[in-house]
């Protein structure tokens, strides 16, 4: 049970987290990545070849994150780097690491949605000005959901990512609200629960899979399984 329930009245604005609320993740990254490969193998193929012995890719992943901890909020700057830096290796142009990544890029926006998300971005966006909040690198216009939301902010131009307060703020600051008047809705227990409460915002945690909150003294507000639960308990408070 969360140690304070949602104040449903203090809502002015809602921030959403958008991988693994929106969509699911994963499947996104491995076709982004397949058609990275199938560039690779037609643009660079002795990076293709490089990249095949074990471990290397990790140990260049390893590398650049370590050296470029930083920048550890901007996923597109890593990847990019990675690529560059395996290209250079294997004796390919690095300079074919923008367009590798672009390709990369480009895929990544091509996202399925949750069942529930259309028709919760419909409703919550008709109700309140709705914030994308991501650490990630998708792009809610080339996703082709720009129309859902008043604002898109992104860890890699705040320079912060979630659980930092800075990148919550800096969302409700694009709401036009104070932090106290937003709920955030999101998936990650610690990175969007924590992180949000730690901010000073409401939140409702999108727990899909049933796992144990695990992060006391913290609560969330709210926990629900899906986005259709969380509109339906904004409808009933609503009337």
């Amino acid at each position: 049970m969360p140690a304070t329930p949602l104040d449903f009245s203090r809502i002015r604005a809602i921030t959403l987290d958008l991988d693994d609320t929106l969509w699911p993740v994963w499947p996104t990254i491995a076709r982004a990545e397949a058609q990275l490969q199938a560039w690779l193998a037609e643009h660079a193929p002795a990076t293709v070849a490089w990249s095949a012995q074990p471990g290397v890719l990790r140990a260049i992943r390893d590398e650049v994150n370590r050296e470029l901890a930083d920048r550890a909020h901007d996923l597109s700057a890593l990847r990019r780097e990675s690529i560059r830096r395996a290209m250079e290796r294997a004796g390919d142009d690095p300079a074919l690491a923008g367009p590798a990544f672009e390709v990369f890029y480009a895929e990544r926006q091509r996202v399925d949605l949750f069942d529930d998300a259309l028709p919760a971005l419909e409703y919550l966006s008709s109700r309140f000005p709705v914030v994308a909040l991501s650490n990630g690198n998708a792009d809610v216009q080339r996703v082709g959901l720009g129309r859902y939301f008043h604002a898109a902010v992104s860890a890699r131009e705040v320079g912060a990512a979630k659980p930092d307060a800075r990148i919550f703020h800096r969302g409700a600051q694009a709401a036009g609200v104070a932090a106290s008047q937003v709920l955030h809705v999101g998936d990650d227990a610690h990175l969007d629960g924590v992180g949000a409460l730690n901010a000073g915002m409401q939140v409702a945690w999108l727990n899909r899979t049933g796992l144990p909150w695990e992060h006391a003294p913290h609560a969330p507000h709210l926990t629900v399984a899906g986005l259709a639960a969380l509109c339906e308990r904004l409808r009933q408070e609503r009337g």
